[in-house]
């Protein structure tokens, strides 16, 4: 290869030689170069790739982190302004949004003398508010008032915020936690679709929302709980949550228990509520604490840590029957079993014939039941016990009919008792939007997150049983919670609120 651009050789054979030459040199590195560019563009996406994986879960673990942080500060003293002093200021709120004037005044009379009053100046406070589809400013004008007589100054207060200093309103409050809670979508992805819009809100600025507003909206969710335990009949279920475990980085199996009130089966006029708890772990004294007030029949599936609240007398157990049939289809897709078949089969003329009572009153299901339906599941549970001993003992077929003998013995009450059901979906359908949020925040931060989200949960939850617009509603109650008497929080619940327009007007 040439060393020296000098001596180029001047015969023209050699010269077109070390020009091929060259042009296949030129080649090869050309090769060469493409495939590294390759292979750096893999190494690039597997390295960036998981980066931004990590980042997000980052993201996830400081939202729910500060979500638990905001819940525990909000029943705290509001800082001084001293307090505040060196902490970053907060950025204009954007001029291209429309502004909403909402002039407070204290009136013309003066309130010691009664004087005329003058203005002599005024403080203007701005809002960021959501309303459905757009953003707005509410912009609290208060004139600052002298007397003209004795000098005094007066001026009208701010009305009642459900952040205190706060800069939200209560139906952008709404929106964010209907956002994270029923539309599984994690705060700093509702802070990137805000930045599109020119609205700057940190994440850890939602976070802190969603946290305070967990807080303030606790006592209705306690009165969700009174309501739903004094059924005479509830349904209960659980579903694991990953929790971050402190210091060691990892996360950890706490859990989400629901309990459900619904009487519409049976045409009653209790509204339908649900009410979320949460634990750390799945031990029985977990559910015997939130029961501890409760005195009925309890919907569940056979965890064996209810069995001390059996033992108990207060709670009667029901057992399920989806729980029962769901062996057998399973079975039956594996195997192809004709025996499972066949159970399936008179499992679901006793679901033919729930249908046909569904509405009625107490009574008249009873009677359904005890005209049609006992003879098949008495037929079942004979027919059942008779296939056992043709089986092998340590096949799944066997396991599932042994399972079903054992759970249709606990069954057997609905028969007698038409505000009773035949399974347990009603608390396993109030588990279901846990489990779609589950994909989406991946774990709670923290134990104080995972009660923070129960009580959110709840709220929504509920509304939605009573086809209220959820959105609407929390907005109403973030508007005035704060004022509200303990003693009057049942005229907040989402069954008393009428929706018009995607807002409250009246209550029922």
């Amino acid at each position: 290869m040439l060393n020296d651009l000098q001596n180029l050789p001047d015969d023209t054979t050699e010269l077109k030689g070390l020009v091929g030459s060259l042009a296949n040199e030129v080649k090869s590195l050309t090769l060469l170069t493409e495939k590294l560019k390759h292979q750096l563009a893999g190494a690039r996406q597997q390295r960036f790739g998981a980066s931004s994986e990590a980042s997000d879960q980052l993201q996830l673990k400081l939202e729910e982190e500060e979500v638990a942080q905001a819940a525990d500060l909000q029943n705290t003293k509001a800082p001084t302004l001293s307090e505040t002093k060196g902490k970053p200021k907060r950025k204009p709120l954007p001029d291209n949004l429309p502004r909403q004037d909402h002039l407070l005044s204290v009136g013309d009379e003066c309130n010691d003398c009664g004087g005329r009053l003058k203005t002599v100046g005024e403080d203007v406070t701005e809002e960021l508010e959501y309303v459905p589809g757009r953003f707005v400013v509410n912009r609290f004008i208060r004139p600052r008032m002298a007397c003209s007589c004795c000098e005094v100054f007066t001026q009208a207060e701010l009305p009642s915020r459900p952040i205190e200093r706060g800069r939200p309103g209560p139906g952008l409050l709404a929106h964010v936690l209907v956002s994270k809670y029923a539309d599984h979508l994690p705060l700093y992805r509702q802070s990137q679709i805000y930045g599109r819009e020119g609205i700057d809100l940190s994440r850890s600025t939602l976070a802190d929302w969603v946290g305070k507003s967990a807080t303030l909206l606790e006592p209705l969710a306690n009165k969700l709980k009174e309501h739903v335990l004094a059924g005479q009949a509830i349904f209960a279920d659980d579903t694991p949550v990953n929790m971050l475990s402190p210091k060691a980085g990892k996360t950890k199996t706490a859990r989400l228990w629901t309990y459900a009130r619904d009487e519409r089966p049976w045409n009653g006029e209790a509204p339908p509520a649900v009410w979320y708890q949460f634990s750390l772990d799945r031990k029985g004294i977990r559910p015997k604490e939130h029961l501890s007030s409760y005195n009925g029949w309890m919907h569940a599936d056979g965890y064996a840590g209810f069995e001390d609240i059996y033992n108990s007398g207060r709670i009667k157990e029901v057992a399920c029957m989806a729980h029962v049939r769901r062996k057998f289809v399973d079975i039956h897709k594996s195997q192809g079993s004709s025996i499972a078949e066949e159970a399936i089969k008179r499992i679901s003329s006793l679901y033919a014939i729930e249908k046909e009572a569904r509405g009625s009153p107490p009574d008249n299901r009873v009677a359904i039941r005890q005209t049609q339906a006992k003879l098949i599941f008495d037929d079942l549970e004979t027919w059942l016990t008779e296939q056992l001993p043709k089986l092998s003992g340590k096949s799944p077929l066997a396991g599932a009919i042994r399972y079903a003998l054992k759970r249709m013995k606990r069954m057997r009450a609905y028969l007698d008792h038409g505000f009773l059901e035949l399974d347990n979906n009603t608390a396993e359908r109030s588990i279901r939007p846990i489990a779609l949020g589950r994909k989406n925040y991946l774990f709670m931060g923290s134990e104080r997150g995972g009660k923070s989200a129960a009580i959110i949960y709840s709220l929504i939850e509920t509304a939605k049983l009573n086809n209220v617009d959820p959105c609407a509603w929390l907005s109403f109650v973030l508007s005035c919670i704060a004022d509200q008497k303990v003693t009057e929080l049942d005229e907040l619940m989402a069954w008393n609120i009428n929706i018009s327009k995607g807002r409250p007007d009246d209550t029922k």
